[in-house]
């Protein structure tokens, strides 16, 4: 059912399945239904069908609902305002992490009320705003905005429509005036988000800040980039390093990266108490870790993936990762259809997770006279698994695949573990105690640096 409501989404994502056929589906499931589910016929795979049939239908819907949404802020905009961009002044908060781009500074605005000419409409939408880089602009800021909205454009073959899409943004804003608003009245719901998420960022920022003062450069952009998905102080030469041997990935927050910090530290708490306590405690350093990067969707999203290997991980046989992982899926699709096929990071992590689930036990009982060296053979067993599962994707969206890509990884990734947790304890101790943090970073130092020699050595082929 499950795989027939996301087949479904997949569908719909990729035809225009209009409500005809939509209705003249639902007729032909319900007569199915109505017809072998009476007891003198039953039919068990006329059943089944009718059943599948319903749950694809619903995956068609769901897509259809959120995709062709009304955006309330269409009215001021384009044809619909009387061909031309009309000047709005827009009341709302920031309601994403700014983010620096050299000269100037993107974060997301959530409206609150809108005003053109005489007309005051009270909204809740998202709008990406693009503004100098002064002043400095922080989650939850309140202020008004004067400018022309304009709906974002597709100028490559990048879908940048259905990508602002997926994040719940129809709108763009480009240099408008700004102006603090002293006095705004926020309901107690966005009053309750401002005050949780600016805590999460603040704590985040002194997270930073405690890496890059107990680690030297470009080592302590490259923990903040593993351990927080922060890319912009990571010199370009490094990034196009990173590119040319594929692993990129490792820069960015994804069900991987989180399924590494769990499996981790279960196994290092596996040493010290029983399994499933040391399975709870492995669940709050993940929700620590989730809070420290800033608690975003994909974030989220990836905790999640990880949070259920380590379920699989900390209870055995008791539970069965194949299908929670598919419950999973479709419950994050169901939160947001244009995910499914708009939304890379998704399906490399969701590609990867299931590269552990399915292929790891194969590499493993095929490999399992050889020696585990502790948890290298696992680490590396790991590794190739999720990056055989990927790399169908990394070839159709990136047009290419690097020859180095794999023994790249290999080398690297073994030791992002080690990495991600000396980089962890680096942030806490220089957060605690600045010279702690400094002690710790050493260790955090050597072992960057030779995965950074790595990437860099063979990003010269």
């Amino acid at each position: 059912m499950l795989v027939s409501f996301l087949f479904g989404i997949f569908t719909a994502s990729i035809f225009n399945v209009g409500q005809t056929f939509v209705y003249i589906g639902l007729i032909a499931a319900l007569g199915l239904l109505a017809i072998f589910g009476y007891q003198g016929s039953f039919n068990k795979s006329a059943l089944l069908t009718g059943f599948l049939l319903v749950a694809f239908l619903f995956g068609v819907i769901r897509f259809n609902s959120v995709n062709f949404s009304q955006n309330t802020l269409d009215v001021f905009v384009d044809l619909k305002a009387g061909q031309k961009n009309i000047e709005v002044v827009i009341n709302g908060y920031v309601d994403s992490e700014p983010l620096d781009k050299s000269s100037r500074q993107e974060f997301v605005l959530r409206t609150k009320e809108v005003v053109a000419g005489r007309k005051v409409v009270e909204v809740s939408d998202r709008i990406l705003i693009t503004t100098n880089n002064f002043p400095k602009l922080y989650y939850g800021d309140k202020f008004f905005v004067r400018g022309a909205l304009k709906r974002p454009q597709n100028l490559t073959d990048f879908d940048y429509i259905t990508y602002l899409k997926k994040e719940g943004i129809n709108m763009t804003m480009f240099y408008p005036d700004i102006e603090r608003n002293t006095e705004s009245n926020l309901g107690l719901e966005d009053r309750l988000k401002i005050k949780i998420y600016s805590s999460i960022f603040e704590l985040k920022r002194s997270f930073e800040l405690a890496i890059e003062g107990s680690v030297s450069e470009p080592n302590a952009s490259f923990v903040n980039g593993i351990l927080l998905g922060s890319r912009q102080n990571i010199p370009d030469d490094l990034k196009e390093a990173f590119k040319k041997t594929g692993t990129t990935h490792i820069l960015a927050i994804s069900g991987y990266n989180i399924m590494i910090i769990s499996w981790v530290v279960l196994e290092v708490l596996v040493y010290f108490f029983r399994r499933r306590t040391a399975f709870w405690l492995s669940v709050i350093v993940v929700v620590l870790f989730t809070i420290l990067t800033g608690a975003s969707a994909s974030v989220v999203r990836a905790a999640i993936m990880g949070l259920l290997i380590l379920f699989a991980n900390g209870y055995g046989r008791l539970y069965n990762p194949k299908n929670s992982i598919i419950l999973a899926g479709a419950a994050m699709v169901w939160l947001n259809p244009l995910s499914l096929v708009f939304d890379v990071g998704f399906q490399l992590s969701f590609a990867a997770v299931l590269g552990l689930i399915y292929l790891y036990p194969k590499l493993d009982e095929k490999l399992k006279k050889v020696p585990k060296l502790g948890m290298v053979k696992e680490t590396i067993l790991m590794t190739i698994s999720a990056q055989v599962a990927v790399a169908p994707l990394l070839i159709y969206y990136f047009k290419n695949f690097s020859l180095v890509s794999l023994p790249a990884n290999v080398l690297v990734l073994p030791f992002l573990p080690i990495a991600m947790l000396f980089g962890f304890a680096t942030g806490l101790g220089g957060m605690i105690f600045l010279p702690l943090g400094q002690i710790i970073g050493w260790f955090s130092w050597a072992v960057t640096t030779y995965q950074l020699s790595i990437v860099k050595l063979l990003g010269l082929f």
